[in-house]
């Protein structure tokens, strides 16, 4: 195999065709240099120079075609350091984003794409629209390198999770529903069907279902477990019940949704970025920092806010 230092050294005198020139560009000594050319040349088995007095010189036939492809592998050389270097600082790479749907919605995901892309535009990202437990399980085993979930209690060794987004809990109904025109009372709210997300497991969106339940003493009925809001307003502006949910699900364009405030509810629900650290790549670990940034930013809220998220975490 050619040494690239080696390489390099013929590229100079090559060009020069001088070799006090040649070891001035290098900022190498002369007879380091002739010592590169002569190791060159015996591993070739071929003469690349034609020497003549006074360090004149001249390309063989071989040297010539050498040049050629030599300042070709020179260029990539020099390509594969600069995109190396560029890697190892998150400049440049791809990075595999899950999110759930309320987090485009929210308006959160295109916020962070954004800014994301702004700072830095040579970076893929690639999203995956995921369910918050498959998410969590992509980022686990590395199918993600970050995951925009709904929060959970606990989650496997390995992830992590913190809040970015926060925002108030609304009752979406059918515009037809008795509840889309007048006040909504938690108590008004024991009677009804109630859509929520729901997967394969006992945490999620329905502990806000409980909470609100608990609060006014009575049972939520869970009438239908959808796999996402878009689905759940869906449903319920055709009749099938009423949807707990963030206020961005307003943002859904339907003529046939109405969403209302819960008097005396001012619970807030969050979206999370769920990532593990062990194995961040340096792009996804700049993204995770601007996810960082954000929610020191989140925590400048008013106090009651976060007591609030807080509370429906119990």
């Amino acid at each position: 195999m050619l040494d690239s230092r080696a390489l390099r050294c013929f590229v100079a005198v090559a060009r020069e065709l001088h070799f006090g020139r040649a070891a001035d560009r290098l900022q190498i000594a002369q007879s380091a240099l002739s010592r590169q050319l002569l190791e060159l040349e015996r591993k070739l088995g071929v003469r690349l120079l034609n020497r003549g007095r006074r360090s004149s010189i001249s390309l063989t036939h071989a040297g010539a075609a050498l040049l050629i492809e030599a300042e070709v592998a020179m260029k990539q050389l020099d390509r594969a350091e600069v995109v190396a270097k560029r890697t190892a600082r998150g400049e440049i790479g791809r990075i595999e984003v899950g999110y759930v749907l309320s987090a485009a919605l929210s308006g959160l995901l295109p916020e962070m794409l954004r800014n994301f892309r702004s700072a830095h535009p040579a970076v893929d990202v690639h999203l995956v629209s995921m369910e918050t437990p498959r998410q969590i399980e992509g980022v686990r085993t590395g199918l993600l390198d970050v995951g925009i979930i709904r929060p959970r209690a606990n989650y496997p060794e390995g992830v992590t999770a913190f809040a970015v987004h926060r925002e108030p809990l609304v009752l979406a109904v059918g515009r037809e529903h008795p509840l889309a025109t007048r006040e909504v009372s938690i108590r008004a709210l024991a009677k009804e069907d109630f859509i929520a997300p729901q997967f394969d497991e006992a945490s999620g969106f329905v502990e806000h279902l409980a909470a609100l339940g608990a609060r006014g003493e009575f049972e939520p009925r869970l009438a239908y477990r959808v796999r996402d809001f878009i689905t759940a307003a869906t449903m319920a502006s055709a009749g099938y019940g009423v949807v707990l949910a963030p206020q961005s699900i307003a943002s859904i364009q339907s003529s046939n949704i109405v969403c209302r405030p819960i008097r005396g509810y001012e619970v807030m629900a969050e979206l999370s970025i769920a990532y593990r650290a062990a194995s961040l790549s340096p792009a996804a670990q700049l993204f995770v920092a601007l996810a960082q940034a954000r929610a020191a930013e989140l925590e400048t809220t008013p106090r009651g806010a976060r007591r609030q998220s807080r509370s429906t975490r119990r």
